[in-house]
Formats: C-alpha cells, sequence, structure tokens
C-alpha cells in the first residue's frame, strides 16, 4: 500500500521539496553555497549578517633592506535577510494522495516557481558587481570567440581553470552550439549538443542554460564624457565625470578610462587592455556634469591592492571615459548578460528559520548548503491545511574579477 501524506510528519516532505528546488535551481546551483546554523541555536544568533575577509595583498621588496608592511585587512559584509517562499492551501482529501501524486500535482510546480525567483533575484543583482564585459559585435548573439575572451579574462583576474561555469539563455545557446558544430570535438561532446541543442564543455566552462539569465538596460548616454585623472585618488570609488547634461547611466553600465589599464593582480605589471569599470548607482548629469558617479571596482593606482596603470597620473587629462558604441552597447538598449564565471566569484548563504510551536507540521531540512523550512497547520472552519515553504537567504559576489559578462543580441529597435 502506497504511503499517504498523513504518515509523512517526520520530514519526508520537506525534504522531498528540498530535493526538487536543488534539482531546479541553475545560477545558486553552480556557485558557492554556504550554510549558517547560527540562526537555529538561540543564544547565538548573529544580527543577520556575516563578515568576509578579503584575501590579503602585498608588496614585493627588491634588494637587502628590509622594508615592513603592516597587515591591513579588509572585509565584506554580507546580509542574510531575503525571504522568499510558496504558500500552499490544500483540503483534507489530498491528503489522501501518495507521495508521488503530492510531489507532481503539488511540490513540483511549487518549487519550480520558488527555484525561479530565488536564481532571477541572486544573479539580478550579482551581475551588476561584474565590470569584466566581452563581446564581438554588437546587437549579434555571442560567438565562440566571446567564450575565449571571457575565459582570458578570468585567467587574466588569476581565477583558478577548475569549476569555471559559462551560463546562457536559450538564444545565445543556440549561436555558440551552432558554431561549434565546425569544431572539432569529442564524439560524446557532439551527442550532448546533438541530443540537447545544449554545449557540454568548450573553453574551459562547463554550459548551463536558464531563462533567469538577466538583461541589462544602458542609460540615455550617447556621447563619450570625460574626466580630469589628477582628481583621482588611490581607494577612490567615485569618478567626476563631464557629460552631456540630461543623459543617464544605469547601474550595471560599463565604461573604461582612457590610458587607465588592467594589471595582473600579483605583480601588478600592466596589461595591454584598458581596466573596465561597472556603474554602482545610477546617476543623470546635470549641469554638464557627474560629480561623483560610483563605479567597482574600487580604483588602487599603488600599492599591494594596485589594479589600474596609467604612465601619467599627475598630468592633467581629460581622459575618454566610455564610447557611444563601446562594449556595454548602444543607449537605451536592452542585452542579456549572459555570465562565465568561476563558482567563487559569488556566494549564496541560507540560514535556518524558527520551527514554530503549536502547529500541525514544522520541519526543517538542510541540503547541499541550503536550508528549506515547511510549516503546516489546520484551518478548521474550511477543512484545510494551509502550508508554507520557505527559505531565508543572503548573497554576495565575492570575487568580481572572476567573472564575466558576455553581451548577447540586444533590441536593435532603439
Amino acid at each position: 500500500m502506497a504511503n499517504t501524506i498523513k504518515t509523512l510528519s517526520d520530514g519526508d516532505i520537506t525534504r522531498k521539496a528540498l530535493s526538487i528546488l536543488h534539482n531546479k535551481l541553475v545560477f545558486c546551483k553552480t556557485i558557492n553555497r554556504q550554510y549558517d546554523d547560527r540562526f537555529a541555536r538561540s543564544g547565538a544568533k548573529n544580527g543577520g549578517s556575516l563578515v568576509i575577509r578579503n584575501p590579503n595583498e602585498f608588496t614585493v621588496r627588491s634588494g637587502a633592506i628590509m622594508d615592513a608592511q603592516d597587515v591591513t585587512e579588509n572585509t565584506q559584509t554580507l546580509t542574510v535577510a531575503t525571504q522568499r517562499g510558496v504558500d500552499i492551501n490544500f483540503s483534507s482529501v489530498e491528503l489522501t494522495l501518495s507521495m508521488d501524486d503530492f510531489t507532481e500535482r503539488i511540490l513540483e510546480p511549487a518549487m519550480t516557481r520558488l527555484a525561479a525567483d530565488l536564481d532571477s533575484v541572486v544573479i539580478t543583482a550579482s551581475y551588476k558587481d561584474v565590470y569584466n564585459l566581452v563581446t564581438t559585435t554588437i546587437g549579434t548573439g555571442p560567438v565562440i570567440a566571446d567564450i575565449q575572451s571571457a575565459r582570458a579574462k578570468l585567467s587574466k583576474g588569476l581565477a583558478p581553470t577548475g569549476d569555471r561555469i559559462c551560463l546562457m539563455e536559450s538564444l545565445g545557446m543556440n549561436t555558440v552550439v551552432n558554431e561549434a558544430k565546425a569544431y572539432f570535438a569529442p564524439a560524446t561532446s557532439i551527442a550532448k549538443q546533438y541530443n540537447t541543442g545544449v554545449m557540454g564543455h568548450l573553453s574551459g566552462f562547463d554550459f548551463y542554460e536558464s531563462e533567469m539569465v538577466p538583461s541589462h538596460t544602458n542609460g540615455t548616454r550617447t556621447t563619450a564624457g570625460t574626466c580630469d585623472l589628477t582628481g583621482i585618488s588611490n581607494g577612490d570609488t567615485t569618478i567626476a565625470l563631464v557629460a552631456t547634461t540630461g543623459e543617464t547611466f544605469t547601474a550595471g553600465d560599463i565604461l573604461t578610462i582612457a590610458g587607465v589599464y588592467a594589471v595582473n593582480p600579483e605583480t601588478k605589471a600592466p596589461y595591454a587592455h584598458l581596466q573596465q569599470f561597472v556603474v554602482r548607482t545610477a546617476a543623470t548629469a546635470a549641469s554638464s556634469a557627474i560629480a561623483a558617479l560610483e563605479i567597482y571596482p574600487t580604483i588602487y593606482k599603488s600599492g599591494a591592492r594596485q589594479n589600474v596603470y596609467n604612465s601619467a597620473w599627475t598630468t592633467t587629462n581629460a581622459a575618454t571615459v566610455v564610447d557611444v558604441l563601446g562594449s556595454t552597447g548602444k543607449a537605451s538598449s536592452i542585452y542579456p548578460q549572459h555570465l562565465a564565471y568561476h563558482k567563487d566569484a559569488f556566494t549564496l548563504v541560507t540560514a535556518d528559520l524558527e520551527l514554530p510551536q503549536g502547529v500541525d507540521f514544522a520541519a526543517r531540512e538542510v541540503y547541499d548548503g541550503i536550508s528549506l523550512r515547511v510549516v503546516r497547520n489546520y484551518d478548521i472552519t474550511n477543512d484545510k491545511f494551509p502550508c508554507r515553504i520557505d527559505v531565508l537567504f543572503g548573497h554576495k559576489t565575492l570575487r568580481a574579477g572572476w567573472a564575466c559578462r558576455i553581451l548577447g543580441a540586444g533590441d536593435a529597435s532603439t
């Protein structure tokens, strides 16, 4: 005789729901996942935040004379305060369903919707932290050359060679798979492409497809802006920008500063490509200027954290900031933001929610760094069992240099 829902008070429903949720996740399943059990223990609450230490960086001495340097640690704070859930109301009659029936009719669609929401929330916030971006031709879909350029960006940022993922929406995946047919590949890879329409492994990346890949709408800027390099100091997170009055930047826009090059994170030797920056906060030019355009990464011209190079920081230089047809795409246009990344570029942290007392059913389970709670009660008036399924989580971009956006085909009508 098949098990019925009435017998599942030991957490079988919760475990099944969590298993489905984990399988339905795409982006969140491919990044660093951590579980913080301090939320579950009375007297050990952490206030909803985690302090994460950034890697220490040092300079190298030249010669025999000692030049001691202080260790100055910096940190990031990850807040675990986002709660998402699905609420279900089913009747006592439906409790006679078998576990398989209950899974197919109730848990599967509920967890699919919750997984989509989690992926969307995390990836939509995360891509705006990523300052690396590549594209071959504005307005067309990504090609294998873009994938290889993204691989190079990650390697230039010294991302480990393993655990690299490329996440694409279906139209972008189509163009890459179609082009890859002309390349030599192992028979198993070709078979997977043929059977699923999805790339398997290429250029060091494992490929995943998701329609949660976000789209970015560029600001209205149509002209290049300028800035004075003498006004930039070590540790600056903003630049003063001369721009056309009324033009806007949106959070997530990419820009470069002429003559400001990226450097090797370890040796500090300048690379041949300009350092890309991402706009953190939307801004509108007033009186032909934006006084403080917030950008990332933080600018370090020298020292252990140096991340940019310019041949003459002390010389006044009205530098081009962004091209009209630069890598970020046309003004006001919308472009999918495919992501290539190492799994440790981003992190997702879930925490235990309290288990209430005096209810019909309450259970909590953790699997692969994801904590999920199910609470069910009884509505005697309507003979219903209202049930809520919740996840409490936080997310953070830990190493933006270990990720790269790949521009998709955009809105050519604007």
